[in-house]
């Protein structure tokens, strides 16, 4: 590969974490392919090459992992994550069954009833921590239902979803307490599959019936039975928890929210998830000698690919930082492009309308109520505390 612009700066440290858009800015000004030089491999940033990656997914592939350390990307093989064409159409079909919009209609009414328990119970507390009372209870109160998990598993689900998604970031002090948590799922999972502890009528038990098809085999089941329930958890509360701190702080935008909720609700989703997209990046691997905006890359280069970055560039967007929920804004990559984008994304814009909608319905306005923490983690954006005092509408 040709010489690159090099960023010294570590992505993945924890100052960056808390505050990574002015290196995602330095990094795309520098060109639009960067060396890493902590993470030892080059990465993308901006919208355009970043679209251009995402799309051409028999270029830049995931069959060899999509994750930031060689660990965690020979574990994930066999997912969907980290599959290709045409494996991963068939092994997408198998998960993705229950997530069409004509299968998740059916649920509306069950989603819409637990988003309302949801702000019941934080309406009748008045001031909460938004994380666990809003963003946490919201997904908790569907995702493990849709696969069929059993009650005894739910009180380690969380630990266990964060687990497995830090364990797929750059190695760091988190990751040893990372790895143990996902060794345990992934543990959890294999006896679920052996004892067929699986809820029928359900996306996990549909995971079961293909094994006991002879469609895939008992390793391949244990994989897929995770594949959207770490993500799924965590990318929809992310959105809800960071939707409630940007309405906190950006009030007219609320106001806008709740003058027209449905009419709204879809860009406002959107924009949050633009803004602070809940998965930072991932990766892929040249399978051939190719380029990206001109700059040649070597067959075998792995590539990080980083959607934050992309959410807030100013070549596509303008006034990329500011929060407008009415921008015209369906094209971020906040949940991934082309042939694997995140197939459980109906289901996390159903329970954000869900929980959104009935905020906005109820709730005049978010007051700050304490100091806001946010999560130290190498992919995920979100917060782990938000305390707020809710303020109920006038009738």
């Amino acid at each position: 590969m040709a010489e690159l612009p090099v960023l010294e700066e570590d992505l993945f440290s924890d100052d960056a974490i808390a505050d990574p858009f002015p290196l995602y800015r330095r990094l795309r000004d520098l060109g639009p392919v960067v060396h890493l030089q902590t993470q030892g491999f080059p990465a993308v940033g901006r919208f355009a090459d970043v679209r251009s990656v995402l799309g051409d997914a028999s270029t830049f592939v995931s069959g060899q992992g999509v994750l930031w350390n060689d660990v965690a990307n020979e574990l994930t093989r066999g997912t969907t994550l980290a599959s290709d064409p045409p494996e991963h159409a068939q092994l997408r079909k198998l998960v993705a069954s229950r997530l069409t919009p004509r299968s998740l209609g059916v649920l509306r009414d069950e989603v819409d009833r637990k988003g309302r328990a949801v702000v019941d119970a934080a309406l009748e507390a008045g001031e909460v921590d938004a994380v666990p009372a809003i963003a946490e209870a919201m997904p908790l109160s569907v995702v493990p239902d849709f696969l069929g998990f059993p009650e005894e598993c739910r009180p380690h689900l969380l630990r266990w979803a964060r687990g497995g998604v830090e364990a797929g970031a750059p190695v760091s002090a988190r990751s040893p307490q990372a790895v143990e948590a996902a060794v345990e799922l992934g543990q959890y999972a294999g006896h679920l599959v052996a004892t067929r502890g699986i809820a029928e009528g359900t996306l996990g038990h549909d995971v079961l019936d293909a094994l006991d098809a002879g469609v895939i085999d008992e390793q391949r089941c244990t994989a897929l039975m995770l594949d959207y329930f770490g993500p799924s958890l965590e990318t929809t509360l992310s959105a809800i928890g960071n939707a409630i701190a940007l309405f906190t702080d950006h009030p007219d935008q609320w106001d806008l929210l709740r003058s027209d909720p449905e009419g709204l609700m879809a860009s406002a989703f959107n924009e949050v998830v633009r803004l602070e997209t809940p998965f930072r990046a991932f990766t892929r691997v040249a399978s051939r000698d190719t380029e990206i905006d001109g700059v040649p890359v070597a067959v075998g280069t792995r590539i990080g690919v980083l959607f934050s970055s992309a959410n807030r560039d100013e070549r596509r967007w303008d006034d990329p930082d500011a929060f407008d929920i009415a921008r015209r804004n369906s094209d971020h990559v906040g949940l991934g492009y082309g042939e694997h984008a995140c197939a459980g994304q109906g289901l996390a814009k159903l329970e954000f309308a869900a929980v959104m909608g009935e905020l906005a319905r109820r709730v005049e306005r978010f007051e700050p109520a304490g100091e806001r923490v946010l999560t130290v983690s190498g992919l995920v954006r979100s917060y782990s505390s938000l305390p707020v005092r809710l303020v109920p509408a006038r009738s």
